[in-house]
């Protein structure tokens, strides 16, 4: 590596792992710390117990901070060869601005990438952990059991799915599966489709009643289709395990969150809110890499400045690019937008802006 790359790179991490304790602290102390005190004197949650939520509340905010992170870094990196007059001897030595913040760009795609392994296989099993922690330890699994929709339960051998399920409500008084779309794989192929009003919890078993069966010719169609009576499901799980298997989307790897929209889309449910949670798995991971990009060429300074504009243009860009990803976000949930679109329409706008501001400064 070049004497300076390795000079941009460690401009550039300083206020990176700056920005990673400042802006986690201020996510820390503006809404867990609250949170905390809550449960302590509403449900007298032990020390070791809110410790535990400490810990397994900062997966998640991590994931949030990355990218702030990296806009400071990449920002405050500029701001400061900029001010100093250093840019302007490393462009009159022969280097091209691009080339200058080539490991700043390098970098924030390294950080991207490790932010969306940490998301896929961290936080949703933190997010678990934290619910579990929350139910069982603190409120000592004080809500009554209720009524719940949109059920999904799947049978896997061997990493392959064999039986995905999708029943449109639980009712645990008495322990039936409502409106049920069952599909059977083979070699990750779909051949059976099987639907049913009703499924009952009977003698250990679930029972499904006058059902529909439609066997799949490799994807050409309806090979035949059959109608019975009654019907074992091919699932053990017992009614308490179901009213304890519905997982949130944050807790869901991606997936299982694939797995989650397929079947509910066998059942022609509204699958929006998940396709918005399964594209936010990658498009906030990867705005560290477009904060980089955006975030060089406003770094630039035409008169020398203090730190403290930098930072100021910082926390603006932020704020304007988390406001747009929860309206989209949003727009997209409710169906006004596609999903996709609305998920990346901040990354793109901030792509966007960036390469306009580096061919300016070409």
């Amino acid at each position: 590596m070049r004497r300076l790359d390795r000079y941009m790179l460690r401009e550039f991490l300083q206020p990176f792992l700056y920005g990673v304790a400042v802006f986690t602290s201020l996510f820390v102390g503006g809404d867990l710390l609250f949170r905390i005190a809550g449960l302590m004197t509403e449900y007298g949650a032990s020390l070791w117990a809110v410790s535990k939520i400490f810990v397994l509340a900062l997966p998640r905010i991590i994931v949030y901070t990355f990218p702030m992170s990296v806009l400071l870094g990449a920002l405050m990196a500029i701001v400061r060869l900029s001010s100093s007059s250093e840019l302007i001897v490393m462009r009159a030595a022969g280097q091209s601005f691009a080339r200058l913040v080539t490991p700043i760009i390098w970098a924030a795609l390294v950080i991207s990438l490790v932010n969306i392994v940490f998301n896929e296989y961290v936080v949703p099993a933190a997010n678990t952990a934290y619910e579990r922690t929350l139910q069982e330890e603190i409120k000592g699994n004080m809500r009554p059991q209720q009524t719940q929709t949109h059920i999904v339960l799947k049978r896997v051998v061997d990493d392959d799915i064999r039986y995905l399920l999708y029943a449109n409500r639980y009712d645990p008084d008495t322990e039936t599966l409502q409106h049920i779309t069952i599909q059977e794989f083979r070699d990750n192929e779909l051949v059976r489709v099987e639907n049913a009003p009703q499924a009952s919890w009977r003698d250990g078993k679930w029972y499904m009643k006058n059902g529909t069966v439609y066997d799949l010719d490799g994807g050409e169609g309806v090979q035949r289709m059959l109608r019975f009576e009654e019907q074992v499901l091919p699932f053990t799980d017992t009614p308490a395990q179901v009213g304890t298997r519905k997982k949130s989307a944050d807790q869901m790897t991606i997936r299982e969150l694939r797995h989650e929209i397929q079947a509910y889309q066998a059942a022609y449910a509204d699958t929006s809110k998940l396709e918005v949670e399964l594209h936010r798995r990658f498009s906030l991971p990867l705005a560290s890499l477009v904060f980089a990009v955006l975030g060089t060429p406003l770094g630039i300074q035409r008169q020398r400045s203090s730190s403290s504009v930098g930072f100021g243009l910082c926390v603006l860009v932020i704020f304007v690019y988390y406001a747009l990803m929860m309206l989209t976000g949003t727009l997209g949930e409710g169906g006004v937008l596609p999903p996709m679109v609305a998920v990346w329409i901040p990354n793109l706008t901030a792509l966007g802006i960036g390469i306009w501001l580096h061919w300016r400064v070409k």
